[in-house]
């Protein structure tokens, strides 16, 4: 099977409301997308090189939930989700949605970015990485039996049963973009999505998630990647409303990275795969390029693009999607 190829949903901003959500999710399955995608936050700190300051942001689950049911078929999937709940509420949640939308979701989980969020709920100081790890193994706990009892340096709890439990799988994905996160994917993981990440960087994860993966002798984790995206029907409108000074400055900032022949990140062209930007041959040939290096499924973020939502769903959708599935 080749690449699979989603969305992320317009549900923080600006532009988050019902309808371009709803409307962009049933358009998104008309077209063929495989599946759609949230982001994850408590309290939101916008990004200033990335989106707008508007602080609205629908809750994760509550809106792949609401998607669930105007959708028959395509994906829901967190990328990620923050581990700022308590593991019970999340494993009773996302069981419960498995039941009213289908056995259709991904659960990528991640570190976050934000100490207030944690330290909101009483969680700051904690190891995040290591939180992940422990909800992954509470939901698996759960969802897998009866009468579970479990300790660790976070939670504790006996004698628990939660149902309703999945009406199928649900894969666990490690989100981030760091070697560490690699190793944590192989290590308890179906799954490692990084976000932003330069293509360079992301052929370099590829490679020692394999090698990992060969030397514990388990399947090798999916790979995807949410690259922000705009396209347009010309080259030179696909780069207006793009803030690419902002995210050269993200990306000269970015640790254990690939870095380019110069040293640093300097021209759009040194985004190569933090950024798919240009008109549907261009974003046809930017795309390729990760399931060339064995990306499994690829996330297009338009949040730089979202007052054009519906647009750029169809561009991609009607023009990009029929070259790379021909």
């Amino acid at each position: 099977m080749g690449c699979e190829y989603g969305v992320l949903l317009p549900h923080f901003g600006k532009y988050a409301d019902r309808d371009r959500i709803l409307d962009g999710a049933k358009l998104a399955e008309q077209l063929g997308f495989d599946s759609v995608w949230v982001r994850d936050h408590l309290v939101f700190e916008p990004h200033g090189e990335m989106e707008d300051p508007e602080r609205d942001f629908f809750d994760a689950l509550t809106t792949l939930t609401a998607v669930g049911a105007v959708t028959e078929r395509i994906k829901l999937g967190t990328g990620s989700l923050i581990p700022f709940r308590h593991p019970l509420h999340t494993a009773l949640t996302v069981g419960t949605m498995t039941h009213l939308v289908g056995p259709r979701v991904i659960l990528g989980f991640g570190a976050g970015t934000f100490d207030r969020e944690f330290d909101a709920v009483g969680l700051g100081g904690l190891s995040r990485p290591d939180l992940v790890e422990s909800h992954a193994r509470i939901l698996r706990a759960v969802w897998g039996g009866d009468g579970v009892s479990y300790g660790d340096d976070f939670y504790r709890f006996e004698d628990i049963t939660i149902e309703p439990k999945p009406s199928g799988d649900v894969p666990i994905w490690y989100c981030g973009n760091t070697p560490a996160s690699a190793r944590r994917a192989v290590a308890y993981c179906e799954g490692w999505m990084p976000g932003r990440i330069s293509l360079a960087t992301h052929r370099a994860r590829i490679g020692l998630i394999e090698r990992l993966a060969a030397e514990q002798g388990k399947p090798r984790p999916s790979i995807a990647v949410i690259p922000p995206t705009s396209i347009e029907p010309t080259h030179d409108a696909a780069f207006e409303g793009v803030n690419v000074e902002g995210l050269l400055r993200w990306a000269n900032k970015a640790k254990y990275w690939v870095k380019p022949p110069s040293g640093a990140f300097e021209t759009w062209e040194d985004l190569e795969g933090m950024l798919i930007v240009g008109d549907p041959d261009e974003v046809a040939a930017q795309t390729r390029k990760f399931e060339e290096i064995g990306t499994d499924h690829l996330v297009f973020d338009f949040r730089f693009k979202f007052d054009r939502y519906l647009e750029q769903i169809e561009l991609i959708g009607k023009e990009v999607l029929p070259q790379l599935r021909s």
